[in-house]
């Protein structure tokens, strides 16, 4: 009986062993990667990419009965494009997307459209200006 306790030792012992001979090569797979580059890790030399300068609109949409409203103010330096895309409920009552709008720096504009029937879904899109 002794040889059986034995052997499933080891087998309960196995994927530990091979879990813990995986995880440093796992480690230094991923450290190599970097250095493969060119930029080890930790030499503080390699040149990180710039954070992109925040913008865009932050936009409040309200639907009430048929119609849509919405607010977008800008309070980035970069102008904003903003456009309203209206979804209507009915098969027959045309969809719609607004004619893009300018926002300036620190200004807010309105948004508005409708729909014949009931609104199904509405949503500002945003794109920087050229």
């Amino acid at each position: 009986m002794r040889p059986t306790r034995r052997r499933t030792r080891l087998l309960l012992l196995a994927p530990l062993a091979a879990a813990a001979l995986a995880v440093p090569l796992g480690v230094h797979a991923a450290t190599g990667a970097d250095s493969a580059t060119g930029d080890s890790a930790g030499s503080g030399t390699g040149a990180e990419p710039p954070e992109p300068e925040p913008a865009g609109s932050e936009c409040r949409t309200s639907v009430e009965g048929s119609r849509v409203v919405a607010y977008c103010h800008n309070p980035y330096p970069s102008v904003d494009l903003v456009r309203l895309h209206t979804e209507c409920d009915r098969w027959w009552d045309v969809d719609a997307d607004g004619e893009a709008i300018a926002v300036e720096p620190g200004r807010t504009v309105r948004l508005e459209d409708r729909c014949w029937k009931e609104v199904a879904t509405a949503w500002v899109s945003h794109r920087p200006a050229p």
